[in-house]
């Protein structure tokens, strides 16, 4: 007897479906979504406001001091987590002359890979959620009072109160950074279940912070039910909920004010004219989730997101294409989640992010192995830059939109004037704590890739 999902039999969802016979046969796609919105219409859908938003910034520059004195990579900024926004010309040359097109555009990096304490995206939501639960017991219970230095924290007290408390995350690697040193440096008690795509140095890594790993045989979903299961029996644990948190969204959200005044310095303009197209690797759905809906609210219907995936793990786009959300799963279609990008090996999406931003995402695309690892060994060859496999799902997107035969760029006005005005910019999730000789051995595989 045939599994049936929802109700329908594999070949049923394909005959319905057409998408899914090539996601199905591992085929790099893309999927530009009719089911977008304007802005004004679709944030509601988020449940969140710029007041939301606006709450967790605020709250990242009151710890702001505390980073700054315990993290000496955090110093320079004042202890504010944010990245450079760097100009990508030579890339945009080659990945330009490759596809034989003339014009469309400028390309830029939103390098989170230099993000620090974490050196990933993970560092703005992970960190922030850590904080919010910090401040949240600080103040309740007298450590803390309005109007305090948070600096302060920074004390054989704080660590002592903060060690009668544990928290906890599932994670394939880069959420479990952020959330094992923030928790361990304020004195928590960490833990970190980790899926068997993790990387073995992030393991090291989290323990040399004094965090417990926990390690499983099987994927990220699995880590992150185990994780949430034993949470659940210790009022004194907080589990920070990858597929379903909001404070982890929030903080992702708050990169797009500082992400406005920074493309204002280089002199990059963003309106109807102007179009600004973004590229977000997305793993649970999280992180990109979070800083498309900042997007969103800074930019309205200038800024288009898109997502990427890797073949082998689509989990997003299979949730949002067929309507399932987290309700499927990709190896429900035989699609085994097993991939060189660690950080996006997630088989079932978050159902929180897919819901609220469906109306919001311009459209997903899937990019192989073998593609993010060319183009790792690209990108450093002509920037000098050296990002992890799966942050570099984003920098196919340019080319996607503008080869794409779906009608897409027609529906929402992005002709080719307009394009030639636009700016590309493509979210470097994540590199940034990579020992060296896991880089060379990257390296070594994409320039492989490169002259094959």
């Amino acid at each position: 007897m045939q599994a049936t999902i929802a109700g329908k039999t594999v070949a049923d969802w394909q005959a319905s479906h057409p998408l899914l016979t090539p996601l199905m046969a591992l085929r790099p796609l893309s999927w530009f979504n009719p089911a977008l919105a304007p802005a004004a219409e679709a944030l509601a859908d988020v449940g969140l406001s710029r007041a939301d938003v606006a709450d967790a910034d605020a709250r990242l520059r009151r710890f702001a001091p505390y980073l700054a004195r315990v993290f000496p990579d955090a110093a320079a900024s004042g202890g504010i987590i944010e990245s450079p926004l760097l100009p990508l010309p030579a890339m945009r040359a080659a990945l330009w002359a490759e596809a034989g097109l003339a014009d469309g555009g400028g390309l830029w990096l939103k390098a989170d890979n230099l993000l620090p304490i974490s050196g990933s995206i993970k560092a703005r939501g992970g960190i922030y959620e850590v904080l919010k639960h910090a401040e949240s017991l600080a103040l309740s219970h007298g450590l803390l009072r309005e109007g305090d230095d948070y600096a302060g924290l920074d004390s054989a007290e704080a660590r002592a109160f903060f060690g009668g408390y544990r928290v906890a995350v599932g994670s394939t690697g880069n959420l479990g950074l952020s959330i094992g040193i923030i928790s361990a440096k304020l004195g928590f008690q960490a833990s970190v279940h980790m899926s068997a795509d993790a990387r073995q140095w992030k393991k090291d890594l989290l323990r040399c912070h004094g965090v417990e790993v926990v390690e499983y045989p099987s994927d990220y979903s699995v880590a992150v039910a185990e994780g949430r299961k034993q949470a659940a029996s210790d009022p004194r644990c907080h589990f920070v909920d990858d597929e379903n948190s909001v404070n982890l969204f929030l903080g992702y959200a708050v990169a797009a004010e500082r992400l406005r005044g920074q493309l204002v310095e280089q002199g990059v303009r963003v309106d109807a004219e102007h179009p600004l197209l973004v590229y977000l690797p997305c793993g649970v759905g999280g992180g990109p989730g979070g800083v498309a809906f900042g997007l969103k609210l800074a930019f309205g219907d200038a800024v288009h997101c898109l997502f990427a995936e890797p073949t082998h793990a689509p989990c997003m786009l299979l949730g949002v294409y067929t309507g399932l959300h987290d309700d499927v799963a990709v190896q429900d279609f035989g699609i085994d989640n097993l991939t060189a990008a660690d950080g996006l090996a997630v088989g079932r999406p978050s159902g929180f992010v897919g819901r609220a931003m469906q109306r919001l995402i311009d459209g997903y695309y899937t990019v192989d192995d073998a593609e993010l690892y060319r183009l790792l060994a690209l990108l450093e060859r002509e920037q000098g830059l050296r990002l992890e496999p799966s942050a570099l799902a984003g920098m196919p997107g340019p080319l996607r939109v503008l080869s794409e035969t779906q009608g897409y760029r027609q529906r929402l006005g992005l002709s080719a004037e307009r394009l030639a005005r636009a700016s590309h910019l493509v979210w470097g999730t994540g590199g940034g704590m990579v020992p060296p000789a896991e880089m060379d051995a990257y390296l070594a595989e994409g320039r492989r890739r490169l002259t094959a």
